[in-house]
């Protein structure tokens, strides 16, 4: 601030003495140049902040050299410091020599929402936005739309309509900057065309833990991102996936904590033409999408789906979620057999789950006209038939069938028809290997026709679905995990079960379905042996969400399990209403408490291998009945209990075991 007094001059016809009249002669003009270059200075250096509605997270827009960055801090600590923002577009570069032109007015935002697949059937959020208005020199104009809610940030680049036919994007500037002494949680992004059949990416890889910032990966870091600083828990992804955009990744340079927005691989594509954004006009990039909090947060906030675009509406009656016996996990696929799948569709009705699913080839090892039977007889006991699908595509090399049914609307159409003239319910499709703009495309295509016949879908070998199970709430269930086919092939990954499972309430699971396919609680019928406890497994039932569960057990291994734990899982609610966080560490432990009507269920799994034990306060539920079962004697082995109503209680896990505590 400039600080140099000079006397007050009130009228130009007042008498100065000489030498004051003098000093303003030889200094005035540099006065005003100074006064000129710091007002100039101070505007570009700062243009605004928006804050959350309980003041907590402050956002900090800045403007330097032409070049626009934020920065964000909570509860006055900064946690992302100054990051760039930008677009190079065949429009014009909105990376630098960019004016601001105007700043909006705070506008307060609420939204009611509902899920079928979430941590909660109905969502209630509450933001400000702003939104930031530059252009170019020659007049581009550029608008960054700010969103802030009380457990975090969002931000999305928007150039209104021009006189282009359509936009492309070359690069994306957008920063996220830590400090050096921050810690990742972060799983690498598969290499594209590596893996079976060259089908990566399908972000099926374990996590790298507490690394420090700065870490780099050969092909990035994938989405959601979870990053400690300090005492603060800040997890990044990206919504609002239309067919426009590509997915994208994070990357970074070694030793650098600023992780930047990248674009895929050219080789996960469809088309030639089919990697980088593409829109029409008005033009509006994904949400970038910040958590910021405790690890309570985390858990319990539902940022991903609330800046995904909303439902279009329609009749969501047949949106039914549930659970699903699946022969493939244990037998594999010289069993996708008629006289198989009938044994697990009886398995299904005994256990009263929802659903069945056929696994791969079924078209050629069964046929269509005994997968009719199988639906009508399926349907008899209230049981929904779920078939499998090759995505097809050029770049799939996959030999299993059906693969050519989804690849063109036409295709889809003439399938969709037959499957519902069948009583197929849904249809699980698998090996899309790619995150380019047309590959979303074409996730989104096969949405919005499977939804005009009412079928249910699933995807596998997929990228992370972002927030689509609000847009298209018949995407039930995506895998984008490493999940637990992984463990019946590999000793190594049955080893690291627990760690690995422990990771993903805070990471992979916090926003979307997760097809992990989860609960063997007797064996694994290879040479695999599971090191996790039968109440290990049990507990993800409630701390893993999937709108489809599809458990990783048979009718054989469930006849080896006691009759109260059986029936705890005929009983297991498919929708939650209600999420809360007790206590856990990603990678360590986590302990969570859903709700269902009346009902609360508190799980925990221990991912380390030394025993934990976990103070509960029962009382606090307010239930009039409770059920404990945690871990027995033995891996196998369960114990069962009911607990009083009016106390806390000591629930030991042991290394790699858990419990479940259902509250009526």
């Amino acid at each position: 601030m400039l600080t140099t007094s000079i006397p007050d001059i009130k009228s130009r016809h007042v008498l100065l003495p000489v030498n004051i009249k003098k000093w303003l002669i030889v200094h005035l003009p540099f006065l005003f140049a100074i006064v000129l270059v710091y007002s100039t200075s101070n505007c570009q250096a700062q243009q605004g902040t928006i804050q959350s509605p309980d003041k907590n997270i402050t956002v900090t827009v800045q403007h330097t050299d032409g070049m626009p960055s934020y920065s964000v801090s909570y509860r006055h600590n900064t946690v992302i410091r100054s990051s760039r923002l930008g677009l190079i577009t065949s429009l014009a570069d909105y990376s630098k020599s960019l004016q601001l032109r105007s700043v909006s007015e705070t506008k307060a935002v609420k939204e009611s929402y509902e899920l079928f697949t979430g941590k909660k059937s109905t969502v209630n959020f509450k933001a400000n936005r702003k939104v930031f208005s530059y252009a170019t020199a020659d007049g581009k104009p550029l608008n960054i739309q700010f969103h802030v809610s009380d457990d975090g940030v969002a931000f999305q680049y928007i150039i209104p309509r021009t006189n282009a036919d359509s936009i492309s994007v070359s690069d994306e500037l957008t920063t996220f900057t830590f400090d050096t002494a921050a810690k990742g949680f972060l799983q690498p992004m598969q290499v594209a065309k590596t893996g079976f059949e060259s089908t990566n990416p399908a972000y099926e890889d374990n996590y790298r833990q507490n690394i420090p910032a700065g870490t780099a990966a050969t092909a990035g870091w994938v989405y959601p991102a979870l990053f400690q600083t300090g005492d603060t828990w800040v997890l990044i992804t990206e919504a609002g996936m239309d067919g426009t955009y590509c997915a994208t990744r994070l990357t970074n340079a070694k030793g650098d904590p600023s992780y930047k927005i990248s674009f895929p691989d050219p080789r996960e594509t469809m088309a030639p033409d089919g990697i980088l954004p593409l829109s029409g006009q008005p033009f509006t990039s994904p949400w970038r999408v910040i958590t910021i909090g405790s690890l309570g947060t985390i858990v319990e906030s539902t940022n991903g789906t609330d800046l995904a675009a909303k439902f279009a509406g329609g009749n969501t009656k047949w949106i039914k979620p549930g659970k699903s016996s699946w022969s493939w996990i244990m037998s594999k696929d010289d069993f996708i057999t008629y006289d198989e799948q009938k044994k697990y569709i009886d398995f299904a009705a005994d256990m009263k789950w929802q659903y069945c699913l056929v696994d791969a080839s079924w078209d050629t090892k069964i046929g269509y006209d005994k997968i009719k039977e199988l639906a009508a007889y399926a349907n008899s006991k209230n049981v929904g038939l779920l078939l499998w699908y090759n995505s097809a595509g050029n770049w799939n090399t996959v030999k299993m069938t059906p693969k050519d049914k989804m690849l063109t609307h036409e295709s889809r159409v003439k399938e969709f028809t037959r499957l519902k003239e069948m009583g197929v319910k849904g249809v699980k499709i698998d090996f899309f290997g790619g995150d380019g703009r047309s590959v979303i495309q074409y996730y989104i295509d096969i949405l919005k026709d499977a939804a005009q016949f009412e079928m249910l879908v699933n995807f596998h070998g997929a990228t992370l679905p972002r927030g689509w199970s609000r847009t298209y709430p018949n995407l039930v269930t995506t895998e984008a995990v490493k999940g637990f086919e992984m463990i019946t092939f590999s000793q190594g990954d049955a080893d690291r079960e627990a760690n690995h499972c422990a990771m993903l309430p805070f990471t992979r699971n916090a926003f979307d379905p997760m097809d992990f396919t989860p609960m063997n609680l007797y064996r694994i019928p290879t040479q695999v042996k599971r090191k996790t406890t039968s109440a290990f497994e049990l507990a993800t039932s409630v701390l893993f969400l999937s709108g489809i569960q599809h458990f990783a057990e048979s009718a054989d291994g469930m006849s080896h399990v006691p009759a109260d734990v059986k029936a705890f899982l005929q009983r297991l609610p498919v929708r939650w209403d209600e999420v809360k966080f007790i206590e856990g560490f990603p990678g360590k432990y986590a302990v969570i408490a859903r709700k269902a009507g009346n009902k609360w269920y508190v799980a925990g799994f221990n991912g380390e291998s030394t025993a934990r034990t976990i103070r509960l306060d029962i009382k606090s539920f307010k239930a009039k009945k409770a059920l404990l079962i945690k871990d027995g004697a033995s891996q196998l082995e369960f114990d069962i209990s009911t607990p009083g109503l009016t106390s806390t209680i000591d629930v030991v896990m042991q290394g790699a075991g858990g419990f479940v505590l259902e509250l009526d």
